[in-house]
């Protein structure tokens, strides 16, 4: 089955890669712009490798809808899955996929605990490092900013640590606040205006999530903040461009998200139809022949480059 990261957040649908060559990826938050390069991913290898590919999930968070569609593609009996590791909460979900026979594959958010066979996304904590360092450069090395994420993903987490990692070796910028946007732009634009109020000094703020970077950009419109306040944003939604455009946004960082579903489609496909003579007998060795981790990158997207970011 096939679908493309969503417009939105919503859950990505597994990639199977059985013997009628299907592949589903499974994902939740598909209304949120982002996903879209995700599904695109998913439709372009499953035209590429001549298979059947499906994106499929709800368009919230919610992990309960999450692995109810995660059952229906077991049903299904798939080649492989592809997977978004929300949450520790899906790993007995996938091991159960696993123990059936079909191969998962996790992808934007790992799930380490579980049975899955690789992971494809980006390196976040880099990622985290990469903002972090801009952001420093853009408010002269010093003065207070704040993170903006939701707590509990994986990804989100690593990405706050490459931020505060990088901001820690400029002794004169403080992180003052980590705050929950919930994944959600309302709630994210309500969070950054108490920010701007509780730090009215306030220099930067980062945003691990695509929620983040809309709700900087709502308080600091409304607080006349634009230019005073840097903002990093993460992705490259169409929001997130034209802010940049308009110079409300200093910079983002997107990731190369379409070849995370792209990419572990071809592991399953590889897997199962061309496996790599690591040892005589990989089954019996306990070999995979596929690599564990996949590192998609990260580019800043900023005034120089966004018109090449545009769909």
């Amino acid at each position: 089955m096939l679908n493309p990261h969503a417009d939105g957040f919503s859950w990505k649908t597994l990639e199977n890669f059985s013997s009628d060559n299907r592949s589903s990826e499974t994902s939740a938050l598909g209304n949120l712009d982002y996903f879209y390069d995700h599904k695109l991913g998913m439709e372009m290898v499953g035209k590429e490798l001549g298979v059947q590919t499906e994106y499929v999930g709800p368009a919230e968070y919610d992990m309960n809808a999450m692995v109810a569609v995660f059952e229906q593609a077991i049903a299904k009996k798939p080649a492989g899955i592809v997977v978004v590791g929300f949450e520790p909460s899906l790993n007995s979900i996938v091991d159960k996929a696993v123990d059936l026979g079909i191969p998962v594959v996790t992808v934007d958010a790992d799930l380490p605990g579980s049975k899955r066979m690789a992971f494809v996304g980006t390196g976040n904590y880099n990622a985290g490092v990469v903002g972090g360092n801009k952001l420093a450069d853009l408010i002269g090395g010093k003065g207070k900013v704040a993170i903006m994420t939701r707590p509990g993903q994986s990804n989100l987490e690593e990405r706050v640590a490459g931020y505060k990692s990088a901001l820690a070796a400029f002794k004169d910028i403080q992180v003052v606040q980590v705050v929950d946007t919930r994944s959600d732009p309302v709630v994210a634009a309500q969070v950054a205006a108490s920010l701007l109020q509780k730090f009215p000094d306030l220099s930067g703020i980062a945003c691990v999530e695509a929620a983040g970077g809309s709700g900087a950009v709502a308080a600091v419109r409304k607080g006349s903040k634009i230019g005073k306040v840097k903002i990093i944003a993460m992705d490259r939604g169409n929001e997130a461009l034209s802010a940049i455009e308009e110079g409300v946004i200093s910079a983002s960082v997107a990731q190369q998200t379409a070849l995370m579903p792209y990419y572990a489609n071809i592991i399953l496909y590889n897997y199962n139809n061309s496996k790599v003579a690591i040892t005589n007998d990989n089954e019996a060795a306990k070999v995979s022949g596929i690599p564990v981790t996949v590192d998609t990158g990260a580019i800043i997207v900023d005034a120089g480059n966004v018109k090449f970011f545009k769909r």
